[in-house]
């Protein structure tokens, strides 16, 4: 059977539309499946990490015995302080006394020898930071700054050549050092005392930051 030319052309601009239609890219299953998230570009942000709640607990002094070595020149964590760090000690003598918050022993002898660690202290119905440190076994400390309960400050302690670094909002104090170099030595958490042990439970949030 011969065809018209109109109907020759006709079939022609059939099949052409036909391969078009089924020339035509499909989409992927991730586009189909989720067409609202086409071309956003995946999140490199790392999950935040909560802090590590320590816990003296009533009639104790130590929060945890854990031993971490650790080599380092700096140190920097945000602590946060609740109302549990409130207290009056049995002796009024002792209210003066400076608990431990975090730190670090140094030239791999016993903290008692050589460590650097900010302390405080509910004195004078405020809490205080300290610089805190033993250098050859001689005991020091220095006021840092005040701090409010239930908000978070970062903490910074640099070891450098001959001298311990603290800082605190724009607060920064020097102490001497017995080394050079990075710290060796050990991590020290928070402890309660001075002399007496913790009236009650005490609980401190930390975090460690870079």
């Amino acid at each position: 059977m011969k065809l018209s030319v109109h109907a020759l052309y006709s079939n022609i601009l059939l099949m052409a539309m036909l391969c078009i239609s089924s020339c035509n890219v499909v989409p992927s299953l991730e586009e189909v499946s989720d067409p609202g998230q086409k071309n956003i570009p995946a999140s490199t942000t790392s999950p935040v990490l909560a802090p590590a709640v320590y816990t003296i607990k009533k009639g104790e002094q130590y929060s945890t015995n854990a031993i971490k070595f650790v080599s380092a020149s700096s140190m920097r964590f945000e602590a946060t302080f609740d109302q549990s760090a409130v207290y009056t000690t049995a002796a009024a003598s002792n209210q003066a006394d400076i608990n431990k918050l975090y730190g670090l022993s140094d030239g791999n002898t016993h903290h008692h020898t050589n460590s650097a660690r900010f302390g405080w202290r509910w004195f004078n119905n405020r809490l205080e930071i300290h610089a805190y440190t033993y250098r050859n076994m001689a005991r020091m400390s220095e006021l840092v700054d005040i701090v409010e309960l239930n908000k978070p400050y970062t903490y910074e302690i640099r070891l450098e050549d001959n001298k311990y670094i603290f800082v605190l909002n724009d607060k920064r104090v020097e102490l001497p050092r017995a080394f050079t170099g990075k710290g060796e030595g050990y991590m020290l958490y928070p402890y309660f005392g001075g002399d007496e042990v913790a009236p009650h439970d005490i609980q401190i949030k930390i975090k460690d930051l870079k």
